[in-house]
């Protein structure tokens, strides 16, 4: 495929089957980390976009602003490029250092929110109102407002278009992350469509509100929804099956492990996950064909999530968890 412009490279990830002995079922992973901008936000940022652009709300030439803890934002930052579009990326400092570089790169505006936060702690109450406010009040701007825009969901009809077509024989569950509720919307109410019996589950942090749990900081990057903030209205709660909560360690300790013992570099919430995917299938829960999508690579968190002292000055370093995953997925690498 001759590809003249970057958008042309957005979608047709591959995937990758991993076998999960002492059961019925596969775990398949979309790999969404070879889209251009290193993850699955490249679909619904290119919707959204396109969204604006046709109905009037964003002129030619006009200015994108986003609230983002860097994939949307990386996202955006290359359709605004492609388009000829000012990008303005307000960012907290929750946000991996290397995703504000690629946004850099790509010649966005990074603003930073003020105020005094945590290192755990999420503020995006306060990047959305600055993002909000300067939407407002720049000429020609549109605040995108991924969390309610129904141009997010509208992003993933491509992935499962593609999804089908690599998995003949069917999706039987997809289990997916949720943070603004785009990406398990628009995959989950699609698969349902087709095969109302899918299973669909959700996976947000631990201290993540999504779901009705008290809200606590946490360090997974680009997903949940952290206490104070609303739930997007994108979000359809009657297309997922179930809620589930994944803690730091958890999440990060099967990104490291995925990396060591197949070579894939996963992000901190695709770790995630994997380990709910693979916890349900321990448990007889899931069978079948059962879809993770990479939301993200790795490469993004090499100073945190794959570095043992950042991991341990944060006390997130468990090996049990490693013992867990092996006793799932026993022994070396091999196809399914």
């Amino acid at each position: 495929m001759l590809c003249t412009t970057v958008s042309q490279l957005i979608g047709q990830t591959p995937v990758m089957p991993i076998a999960v002995p002492n059961s019925d079922a596969t775990l398949v992973l979309k790999l969404e980390k070879n889209n251009p901008g290193g993850s699955m936000k490249d679909r619904m940022a290119r919707s959204m976009v396109l969204a604006a652009l046709e109905d009037g709300r964003l002129p030619p030439g006009g200015t994108i602003v986003e609230s983002s803890s860097g994939n949307t934002g990386i996202g955006l930052a290359l359709v605004a490029l492609e388009l000829g579009l000012r990008f303005i990326a307000v960012v907290d400092h929750h946000a991996a250092p290397d995703k504000i570089r690629m946004m850099r790169a790509l010649g966005a505006e990074i603003r930073y929110v003020e105020g005094d936060y945590r290192e755990d702690e999420v503020a995006v109450v306060e990047r959305q109102r600055l993002a909000a406010q300067l939407g407002a009040q720049l000429p020609d701007a549109l605040f995108m407002n991924q969390s309610d825009n129904p141009a997010n969901p509208e992003g993933y009809a491509g992935f499962v278009e593609e999804l089908l077509a690599q998995l003949p024989d069917g999706v039987d569950a997809y289990v997916g992350c949720v943070g603004t509720g785009g990406s398990m919307t628009g995959i989950a109410q699609r698969l349902k469509r087709i095969n109302p019996a899918v299973r669909t589950i959700a996976v947000e942090p631990a201290g993540s509100i999504v779901f009705g749990k008290p809200g606590h900081p946490y360090y997974q990057s680009g997903t949940g929804t952290p206490a104070g903030d609303e739930i997007g209205k994108v979000l359809d709660y009657g297309c997922i099956d179930e809620g589930v909560q994944v803690t730091d360690t958890q999440a990060f300790e099967t990104a490291r492990f995925i990396a060591r013992r197949y070579g894939v570099l996963v992000g901190g919430s695709t770790g995630g996950t994997i380990y709910k995917a693979l916890e349900f299938i321990a448990a007889g829960k899931l069978s079948g064909t059962v879809v993770t999508p990479v939301a993200d690579g790795g490469e993004k968190y090499l100073s945190s999530v794959f570095d043992d002292e950042w991991m341990a000055k944060r006390d997130l370093l468990d090996p049990t968890i490693a013992a867990q995953l092996d006793a799932w997925l026993p022994g070396r690498a091999r196809a399914a």
